[in-house]
């Protein structure tokens, strides 16, 4: 006869703690691989990061320097979009294209012309879409 166990339920406190820097370049590298997936160009890149073209190359060629919190963010909220495009599509390649695609949530246009906004709050306006589609609210 099986022994039933009691099973912790409640959610853990929230514990904010912040992005660490290696944890910062490891988003970098796997945001430029991702922006290479969407066909995005350096000069688009650089506004997804919130950075000058030049900046942009040099962090692309060398390796990111030292990243601001708002980097961080941004570089979380793309690695979330990420992470729900391949929840929602099975073949990753159509969500690589869904990002440049038309859609009627976004008044017609591409997920990527409303990041190109170059707020932070236009990464998280795609990224809350995104995580309501799947059911990650």
């Amino acid at each position: 006869m099986a022994i039933l166990q009691p099973v912790e339920t409640a959610p853990a406190p929230f514990r904010q703690e912040p992005i660490t820097q290696e944890e910062g370049r490891a988003m970098f590298r796997a945001a430029l691989s991702l922006f290479a997936k969407w066909g995005v160009t350096d000069e688009q890149a650089a506004i997804l990061t919130d950075m000058p073209v030049r900046s942009f190359r040099r962090w692309k060629a060398d390796g990111p320097g030292r990243i601001s919190r708002d980097g961080l963010a941004r570089l979380s909220n793309l690695m979330g979009i990420h992470k729900a495009l391949r929840i929602l599509f099975q073949e990753p390649q159509r969500g690589y294209s869904w990002v440049k695609a038309n859609n009627t949530a976004f008044e017609g246009a591409s997920a990527l012309d409303v990041m190109l906004g170059g707020e932070l709050t236009d990464l998280m306006r795609v990224r809350r879409y995104l995580d309501a589609e799947r059911g990650g609210w």
